[in-house]
């Protein structure tokens, strides 16, 4: 068995090396072009020279859990584009989300602010109930953010395309009940995959619908598609949102111009809420890889015409 590693802007040596750990009896090589036909490949943002030199790929193992650059290439019809389920992610983005939601929700970056002043200050105490979550996108990822959510007494609402039932979680269901699910919402929090029917989701209509009332806040760690940037300072600006947390952008790096790294409401990371975790990234993958030489199914599989 063959297996091509083509790791865009990282090193693949310690990925090649696990590999090889993992699957004793594989070939695992490096890619360049020209390379002989791979059976298996793990990838992340391969070129397309890579695609249409492999064309007899089985599997695609994507080492992130988004998959919407890949689904832009000219893909093998048969060959199988696998995600992966959490490998250390799920956790990370729980402490990142709930970082965010109660450093909004406690007001430390007004303690920050008034610290910096040397000012002694207190802030009365907020209701829970009057600051319900809601994740959109009830993935690994999203059902692990919301159960984490969940745990400090928030009310916790999701919404997914297909209806899903989660212990704890008052569960919306497709476009029918998406409006519902945002008035119901105070903090929004995003978790979907990107498609073009997610594209541009975050904007002027929808986030002015949050709760119904001004104090929204928006918490975006999918995809910096997800949200039109040009919406979102008007909005915060005297308008019904409190504040955002964004991980990520449009253009990444975000550009050293850009407005948001300004604002005083609005919290900048770069694009780090979950990194890939690499040995257990390379232990699902591996263990996926056996699954379809055997011949048995795995999950993970992407559906391209969903778009995840």
């Amino acid at each position: 068995m063959r297996i091509t590693v083509c790791l865009t802007d990282n090193r693949p040596d310690a990925w090649i090396e696990g590999l090889r750990a993992a699957l004793p009896g594989a070939d695992v090589q490096n890619w360049v072009s020209g390379a002989p036909q791979a059976d298996h490949a793990v990838v992340w943002a391969p070129p397309q020279t890579f695609i249409d030199e492999q064309p007899r790929l089985r599997g695609i193992f994507n080492v992130g859990a988004g998959v919407d650059a890949l689904l832009k290439l000219r893909l093998p019809p048969r060959t199988m584009v696998v995600r992966l389920d959490d490998a250390g992610m799920s956790v990370q983005m729980a402490e990142y989300v709930c970082h965010a939601l109660i450093r909004h929700f406690r007001e430390f970056d007004a303690y920050e602010a008034d610290a910096r002043e040397a000012r002694w200050s207190f802030r009365k105490p907020r209701e829970r109930e009057d600051f319900p979550v809601g994740v959109m996108g009830l993935g690994v990822l999203g059902e692990r953010v919301a159960k984490a959510v969940a745990q400090f007494e928030f009310p916790v609402n999701g919404w997914s395309r297909s209806p899903k039932a989660i212990e704890g979680l008052r569960c919306f269901a497709g476009e029918a009940e998406f409006d519902a699910f945002l008035s119901a919402t105070r903090v929004l929090v995003n978790l979907l995959p990107l498609t073009e029917a997610t594209r541009g989701i975050l904007n002027r209509e929808t986030l002015s619908r949050l709760n119904g009332q001004p104090g929204g806040y928006l918490i975006n760690v999918a995809r910096g598609a997800h949200l039109v940037e040009a919406d979102l300072i008007p909005l915060l600006d005297g308008g019904p949102l409190a504040g955002a947390t964004l991980d990520v952008f449009e253009v990444e790096p975000l550009p050293a111009d850009h407005p948001f790294w300004r604002h005083p409401k609005i919290t900048v990371t770069p694009h780090g809420s979950a990194r890939t975790v690499r040995g257990a990234t390379i232990a699902q993958i591996a263990g996926k890889i056996l699954a379809i030489e055997r011949g048995e199914p795995v999950a993970g599989v992407v559906e391209r015409e969903r778009g995840y």
